[in-house]
């Protein structure tokens, strides 16, 4: 059982890897058309799409939202590690998604998720392609 948690953990740490590199560049494609730069989804600041994060709207530990499309945007590092402005990133997931889509997500949140292998190994798959595809779309 130890061995299998492990091979799980190292596994979700490879879909963030690739998940959190296909929102930053679908992030800065839609924020300022290129794969360089993007605009913190909370303060607005022009980012390096190398120096950015991707950073959850509700935190990352509850595995339901972990790697929502929607609960994750590009933030810069200030707004994503230091707190930011949780009002202005509630707001910005308003105006994206709709009224009443922030306490979805939360509600969503308390869900118990625990993925296994098939899912996570599916996910790293399928962000793969997404990333390759947007890499194909800029030139």
């Amino acid at each position: 059982m130890k061995t299998k948690i492990k091979g799980t953990a190292k596994l979700k740490k490879e879909v963030w890897d690739i998940f959190s590199k296909y929102i930053r560049l679908r992030d800065c494609l839609k924020t300022t058309g290129t794969l360089d730069y993007g605009n913190c989804t909370t303060c607005g600041r022009l980012v390096r799409r190398q120096e950015a994060d991707a950073g959850h709207f509700i935190n990352r530990w509850f595995g339901a939202t972990l790697f929502d499309e929607t609960n994750v945007h590009l933030q810069c590092k200030r707004c994503n590690a230091f707190g930011g402005e949780p009002l202005k990133y509630r707001r910005e997931i308003i105006r994206l998604y709709g009224e009443g889509y922030d306490v979805q997500l939360e509600e969503k949140a308390m869900e118990t998720k625990r993925f296994t292998v098939t899912e996570l190994t599916e996910l790293k798959e399928y962000y793969t392609q997404k990333v390759k595809e947007l890499l194909k779309e800029e030139r």
